[in-house]
C-alpha cells in the first residue's frame, strides 16, 4: 500500500507557472511508476503525465507537452509536476497516481492505477 498526498495546486492567471508536488508514504517509493491525471469539471479524468523508477522515461499528454515536466526525487519519496505557460483549459484537479508494475506503459487508464490521492485544485484564469 502507498498513501499520496499532493499540494501546491492554487489560483494563477493565465501564462503563470505552478509546482505540484506528491509525496508518497512507504518504503518502496522507488519501486513505483508515478504519474499524474486530472479533472475539469463535467470532464472524464484524463492521463497527464508518467515517469519511470529512475525518471530515466517520462510521458506526457499531447496537450500538456512542452509546458510541463515531471520529475522525482526518490529520496525524498516525492514527484513533481511542473506547470508553465498555463492556460485557462489546464484549470481541474490534479491527482498524483502510483503504478507497481514492472511494465512501462503510460497510456493507460484510471482503472489500471491501484493508488490515487485526494487531488489539488489548480485554476488558471484568462
Amino acid at each position: 500500500q502507498v498513501q499520496l498526498v499532493e499540494s501546491g495546486g492554487g489560483l494563477v492567471q493565465a501564462g503563470d507557472s505552478l509546482r505540484l508536488s506528491c509525496v508518497a508514504s512507504g518504503r518502496t517509493f522507488s519501486s513505483y511508476y508515478m504519474g499524474w491525471f486530472r479533472q475539469a469539471p463535467g470532464k472524464e479524468r484524463e492521463f497527464v503525465a508518467l515517469i519511470s523508477w529512475t525518471g530515466g522515461r517520462t510521458a506526457y499528454a499531447d496537450s500538456v507537452k512542452g509546458r510541463f515536466d515531471i520529475s522525482r526525487d526518490n529520496a525524498k519519496n516525492t514527484v513533481y509536476l511542473q506547470m508553465n505557460s498555463l492556460k485557462p483549459e489546464d484549470t481541474a484537479a490534479y491527482y498524483c497516481v502510483a503504478d507497481p508494475s514492472s511494465r512501462w506503459s503510460p497510456f493507460k487508464g484510471t482503472s489500471d492505477y491501484p493508488f490515487w490521492g485526494r487531488g489539488t485544485q489548480v485554476t488558471v484564469s484568462s
